[in-house]
């Protein structure tokens, strides 16, 4: 557009060249000509427009916004329009307590008070973008400036309102991803309003006092020898269970032998016994008996 403007400053130094009467006004054509050409180049490049990958562009005239969005390639504009690009990729907000780690230098952790009136510290990172369809809105509702607008305070109010629902010790330990899981769905239906779309939630860190971190440990030590003892007993009884069941078929066993076993069984178990021995090679002499008794062996290797 600056071309342009040129151009039709030198077109009418032009004319004002042609319309002396004097040797200058002999330049007053070529002076034309060249401010046609500065205002076609600058007309061509205003018409055209490069969006990037990874972004669209919002065109405004005068104030007013435009609701047609430009996509990435090439675009054939209002030469008079300006573009503002805005960014679709996923983007990273971080607060960090770490140095140089977060969007703001220095400590930008959030401290917020649990149920129990103890101090958090947590670092999160934010992972969103920007709705392309919603660009327009964007740039009439909030601007450009959206991450300081939006995203920092809506995400450290969420923080907040939630954190107050729940004890340090279950923030810290096994109340966490459910922690997660409620400022998500607070921030994102914050964000869909807005024309932002929360894609990720990350709870990086949660850090307490030193006493009140060593009292929670001590606790969630005791709470999983609490649960190994549990175990140890389950297991105890199962064994228990296991030398009764066993015990129970042993006194089984032995009371139907008791019971069961007639004389004609126990002569034919011990004539087959008897055979039995006969074939070994250390038997010399087998002494039989009347079937009532068990037979004698003399002698042997």
């Amino acid at each position: 557009m600056f071309l342009s403007i040129v151009g039709i400053i030198i077109l009418i130094v032009g004319f004002v060249l042609s319309a002396q009467n004097n040797p200058a006004n002999r330049f007053g054509n070529i002076v034309k000509i060249v401010g046609v050409i500065l205002v076609l180049i600058g007309l061509s490049f205003s018409m055209f427009k490069v969006i990037d990958a990874g972004e669209v562009g919002v065109k405004t005239v005068f104030g007013k916004v435009d609701n047609q969005v430009l996509y990435s390639g090439l675009n054939l504009i209002n030469p008079i329009a300006e573009v503002t690009p805005f960014d679709v990729k996923t983007q990273n907000y971080t607060m960090s307590g770490v140095h140089d780690e977060g969007n703001k230098e220095g400590d930008d952790a959030l401290r917020v008070l649990s149920a129990d009136g103890l101090e958090v510290v947590i670092d999160l990172s934010v992972l969103f973008r920007v709705k392309a369809s919603s660009a327009p809105d964007i740039l009439k509702e909030i601007g450009t400036d959206y991450l300081q607008k939006i995203v920092r305070p809506v995400s450290r109010t969420a923080i907040r309102d939630n954190a107050v629902s729940y004890d340090a010790v279950a923030l810290y330990s096994s109340k966490r991803d459910e922690f997660q899981a409620k400022i998500f769905a607070t921030i994102n239906k914050s964000f869909s309003k807005r024309g932002l779309e929360l894609e990720q939630l990350l709870v990086r860190n949660i850090t307490l006092h030193a006493s009140v971190k060593a009292s929670i440990e001590s606790k969630i030590n005791a709470e999983q020898d609490a649960q190994k003892m549990t175990f140890v007993l389950q297991k105890e009884r199962q064994e228990a269970e296991r030398k009764r069941v066993e015990a129970q078929g042993i006194a089984d066993y032995q009371r139907i032998l008791s019971t069961g076993l007639s004389d004609r069984q126990l002569q034919y178990e011990s004539i087959l016994a008897q055979k039995e021995i006969a074939k070994s090679p250390n038997t010399k002499v087998i002494i039989m008996g009347n079937g009532k008794s068990a037979p004698i062996i003399l002698g042997g290797n």
